[in-house]
């Protein structure tokens, strides 16, 4: 079991008050519009597809350049961050941002469209790793609640993403989704730069890739750990990417149907991971992980074969639960593993590569589909949960 923190040390992390607190809530808020900006692009799929005239490829493939480029900024912003300060990638990184999603907005072809996802890939990538750096930084005693507040708050962008779309195709067109995500950006990255005590610090630094490639893949469990987490980021960007796509494909879901599923993915999430976080303080990390994973394929391999709008809800509520509780027991624990003074670069790399990996999601749910179906494509997601599981459970009792 994780050794519980004393009363004191807990009460001196305050997670929704005082400077902690603030800042916590500033770099969540930022994280769950970075994730409102990315996850309403799922949604509007098949407007933009009609729209720019794009096949399922195609889109699949635009998705994979935005997580592409994010999942490459990780490991060199983790890197910076530890070295410079967290306050400048943080707001660089949302300015970026909103550059990037009035690209989108303005996209009057496939290749803008495209460049503008790259745009938001790369300010998306300066932001997380240095997020989760800061969060380590300001809570030890209480990071797995931390973790557990910050990274739902991704799911709230989530639910405010399916919300967004529906909205906007009710009123408008796809476009008008990404202006009021740049506005929110704008004014966080604003309350950042004013409470944050830190200053901004611009400097040639090493990246020592060598020397951070050979410290983590030296060590047998994080080697099989980041291929754990490779296959669930490769099921998870493949599932956000495509499920409102396949619900009204695959299952025939009305589009608000569709986008109502899409959104309990997220709301599920919003509770599971604070939850799941303060369980992860307290007991076993690794079992605890392989059942969220096994209850994720179970639900995924009922979501295949429901044929019901009820039973197909269900389906997806229960895989949410699973898959959303992952990733706050796994981010403490690997964050607990770490050297305090390269935990942000050794993070960022693992996630340069689960990322990486989970960005080809998109464009292998794609490629299957045009060729067999969504169903295919999603029964090869089932094995991938459950080589995740198995991975992290032998670790686990290692």
């Amino acid at each position: 079991m994780t050794e519980q923190p004393s009363p004191a040390a807990r009460d001196e992390e305050r997670l929704v008050t005082g400077y902690s607190g603030r800042l916590l809530l500033a770099v969540s808020v930022g994280w769950s519009l970075i994730q409102t900006g990315r996850l309403v692009v799922p949604p509007l799929l098949p407007a933009i597809s009609a729209d720019l005239g794009i096949s399922a490829a195609r889109a699949g493939f635009a998705l994979t350049v935005l997580w592409g480029l994010y999942a490459l900024l990780q490991y060199p912003s983790g890197r910076l961050s530890d070295r410079l300060s967290r306050k400048t990638l943080l707001v660089g990184g949302l300015v970026l941002l909103s550059v990037g999603f009035l690209a989108l907005s303005a996209a009057p072809t496939y290749v803008v469209f495209v460049v503008g996802a790259a745009v938001v890939g790369v300010g998306a990538g300066l932001y997380p790793t240095p997020a989760r750096g800061l969060v380590s930084d300001l809570f030890v005693a209480r990071r797995g609640q931390a973790f557990g507040i910050h990274t739902a708050s991704g799911d709230t962008g989530g639910v405010v993403a399916a919300g967004l779309a529906t909205l906007v195709l009710g009123l408008a067109t796809w476009r008008a989704a990404f202006l009021p995500v740049v506005a929110v950006v704008a004014a966080v990255a604003l309350a950042l730069h004013v409470w944050s005590r830190e200053e901004y610090v611009f400097a040639r630094v090493d990246l020592a890739v060598g020397d951070t490639g050979r410290r983590l893949l030296e060590e047998p469990e994080f080697r099989w750990l980041l291929v754990s987490y490779c296959l669930y980021a490769f099921t998870w960007q493949s599932v956000t990417g495509f499920l409102p796509t396949y619900l009204q494909v695959g299952k025939g879901l009305t589009p608000a149907l569709a986008n109502t599923g899409f959104a309990a993915l997220f709301v599920v999430g919003a509770v599971a991971k604070p939850l799941a976080g303060g369980v992860a303080d307290r007991l076993s990390r690794g079992l605890f992980a392989t059942a969220t994973l096994a209850l994720a394929a179970s639900m995924l391999t009922l979501l295949l074969v429901a044929t019901t709008p009820p039973a197909v809800l269900v389906a997806v509520v229960g895989f949410a639960l699973g898959l959303m509780a992952f990733p706050p027991v796994m981010q403490a624990y690997l964050m607990d593993s770490f050297p305090t003074d390269s935990m942000g670069g050794d993070l960022g790399a693992m996630r340069t590569v689960y990322i990486g990996v989970g960005a080809l999601g998109p464009t292998y749910v794609g490629v299957v589909a045009d060729v067999f179906d969504f169903t295919v494509a999603f029964v090869g997601l089932v094995g991938c949960l459950l080589v995740s599981g198995l991975l992290v459970f032998v670790v686990g009792r290692g």
